[in-house]
């Protein structure tokens, strides 16, 4: 992982979780392609319960101050965690759905509040889906 030395670049903005390898893989691609993946923090679900599931987002958010969720199914596992999360408190916001395109939209979009940020990836992120047929 790059580190330009600039403290903002290594603080985690937002928690990334999904099943299996998913976010781990993410969150490798955008340092790959920007080197900031220091924004980000990948959780995956393996192993863990619904119970430990939650237990492992709230864990991470107050241990970096992220106040973005990011996950990969709307009705995963972690996406009902995340929700319960975000019921108990109103300034962690949730991004169900995340694709590669949705975080490196917010990654670079550091000037905007977390929610700012976090609805303009979710544009991003839905308008990078595209269907390319031979016709």
């Amino acid at each position: 992982m790059s580190n330009s030395g600039d403290s903002e670049t290594t603080t985690p903005m937002a928690i990334v979780i999904g099943h299996g390898g998913f976010s781990e893989g993410l969150v490798s691609a955008v340092d790959q392609i920007c080197g900031m993946a220091g924004r980000l923090v990948s959780l995956s679900m393996v192993g863990l319960t619904p119970e430990t599931i939650e237990e492992s987002i709230r864990a991470e958010l107050a241990r970096t101050g992220a106040r973005v969720i990011f996950t990969d199914l709307p009705a995963g596992s972690g996406t009902l965690a995340a929700r319960r999360i975000v019921k108990d408190d109103p300034g962690v916001v949730l991004v169900s759905g995340v694709n590669l395109a949705t975080l490196l939209d917010f990654v670079f979009n550091s000037g905007a509040t977390p929610t700012e940020a976090a609805r303009s990836a979710a544009e991003r992120g839905k308008a990078s889906l595209i269907v390319v047929e031979r016709s």
